[in-house]
């Protein structure tokens, strides 16, 4: 990965006038600003190929090598992150930033136990032996409200739910108190009752560790539960941002419009169609 830099400031994340472009191809992402606090919530979304996961995987130097970004400023935790190598990102990552993915199962080791994977991260950034790192990985699964947490220390993945997997993870990526956490798609692939679990534990975390979370999401019905701020991302470009209630309540954009219009309410009839944007209209509207 390829990264130009122009100049920093702080925050858990900020990035002003983003870039992406792979290989010679036309850039995927386009002057991208976006700011999260420290204890804020902020969600970005937008649909599939909208540059919101290549915006988050920037963020924490996980792009390919065949990626390029061209950037104003991007720091993470108030440390200025442009032209990082990879042994850097590698010590910033764990350590002041955590990552949540979408699927809790290829995001861990199916061999080696919870309780181990946890301590790992605490060990290879030297912040405890192995004795505390034991400790701090059972305290952390009770931090993320794991049931038994002593058993399931001892636990593989795949003895575990796929909610109790993505409380895993969550674990893993706050095991060093990170002032950053990026969230990609992370309920997802989970059940209803199982994703309002997880929203509500991200709520908490952010309110006991002050930790600052981008939240990426297609889901506007989730974002809407979960942040404080939504950036709406189109084509490459954040169309529109502000505090979620004024995004959602009053949207100004024209996608975000036809984005909240394509959503079934208690009023839509049953069995009726659902609606879809209609591109042709939406392009002369933005246009």
């Amino acid at each position: 990965m390829k990264t130009t830099t122009r100049e920093p400031r702080g925050d858990a994340l900020r990035i002003e006038r983003m870039d992406i472009a792979y290989g010679d191809a036309e850039p995927v992402v386009r002057d991208v600003d976006l700011r999260v606090g420290s204890g804020e919530i902020v969600g970005v979304i937008g649909e599939s190929g909208s540059g919101k996961s290549s915006v988050a995987l920037a963020s924490l130097g996980l792009l390919p090598d065949s990626a390029s970004i061209l950037v104003d400023r991007m720091e993470v935790a108030g440390q200025d992150v442009t032209g990082l190598d990879e042994l850097a990102w590698c010590d910033l990552r764990g350590r002041s930033a955590g990552m949540v993915f979408q699927e809790p199962m290829t995001a861990l080791n199916p061999c080696v136990r919870v309780g181990a994977q946890i301590a790992e991260v605490l060990r290879i950034h030297g912040l405890a032996d192995a004795a505390a790192a034991r400790e701090r990985a059972l305290e952390l699964l009770r931090l993320v409200r794991m049931p038994d947490p002593e058993r399931r220390l001892r636990s593989y993945p795949h003895q575990l739910s796929g909610g109790q997997r993505q409380r895993v993870v969550i674990a893993i990526a706050m095991a060093a108190s990170p002032a950053l956490l990026v969230a990609d798609e992370a309920t997802t692939a989970l059940d209803v009752t199982v994703q309002a679990q997880i929203l509500e534990l991200l709520r908490a975390l952010r309110d006991d560790t002050g930790v600052g979370v981008l939240f990426i999401s297609h889901d506007l019905g989730v974002i809407g539960q979960l942040c404080d701020r939504i950036a709406v991302m189109y084509r490459g470009r954040v169309v529109e941002t502000g505090p979620a209630a004024e995004v959602l309540g009053a949207p100004s954009h024209p996608y975000t419009k036809a984005l909240l219009g394509s959503i079934p309410t208690r009023a839509t009839p049953a069995r009726s169609p659902l609606a879809v944007i209609d591109r042709a209209a939406l392009e002369e509207a933005i246009a």
